[in-house]
């Protein structure tokens, strides 16, 4: 297997004068998140989806905050970002829909759901609508794996999920 290298320690990381780990932000982490867990580092999930929530994805500044409040370094956290599909550095639709693609979800009719979702919306796996509203992507596991095909819009699991039932889920949207 051939590793993608990224000029990461050359790179230059756009920078804005207002942070993206807000006081509200870090309030909320230090009031409901940061009192379940024993280290600070087990917040480091709950911090990104703050993020990802807010901006739509993760900038490399936001990491670079949440590492600093979390007392990590941005390795860490950028090592937490990029293993999990539902966080991304670029920018995603207003609602992000992850159909997942696991053996399971795959026996279970996940290419005929992914399919039907592609040709309802106009774009394929990876992409955004035009409007800006809807990305989709697919996920290599949702953990709902006796429950399948499963896909998640935004952050509701759909579970044995048919094309109608996505449409119904759309429609709510």
């Amino acid at each position: 297997m051939a590793w993608i290298m990224k000029p990461s320690a050359t790179m230059e990381v756009e920078r804005r004068d207002e942070p993206y780990l807000t006081p509200k932000m870090r309030k909320e982490l230090e009031d409901v998140y940061l009192p379940r867990y024993p280290r600070k580092q087990a917040a480091t999930i709950p911090a990104l989806h703050l993020i990802q929530d807010e901006y739509n994805c993760v900038p490399w500044q936001a990491v670079e905050e949440i590492a600093e409040f979390l007392e990590l370094s941005p390795a860490q956290v950028y090592d937490t970002a990029t293993f999990y599909d539902e966080f991304t550095d670029e920018p995603v639709g207003e609602h992000l829909i992850m159909v997942c693609q696991s053996l399971s979800c795959e026996l279970c009719g996940q290419a005929n759901l992914l399919d039907q979702i592609s040709h309802k919306l106009g774009i394929g796996p990876g992409e955004t609508t035009d409007d800006g509203k809807f990305t989709l992507k697919t996920c290599e596991c949702l953990g709902s794996c006796g429950t399948a095909p499963a896909a998640l819009v935004n952050h509701t699991l759909h579970e044995d999920i048919t094309f109608e039932g996505f449409e119904k889920a759309l429609d709510e949207l």
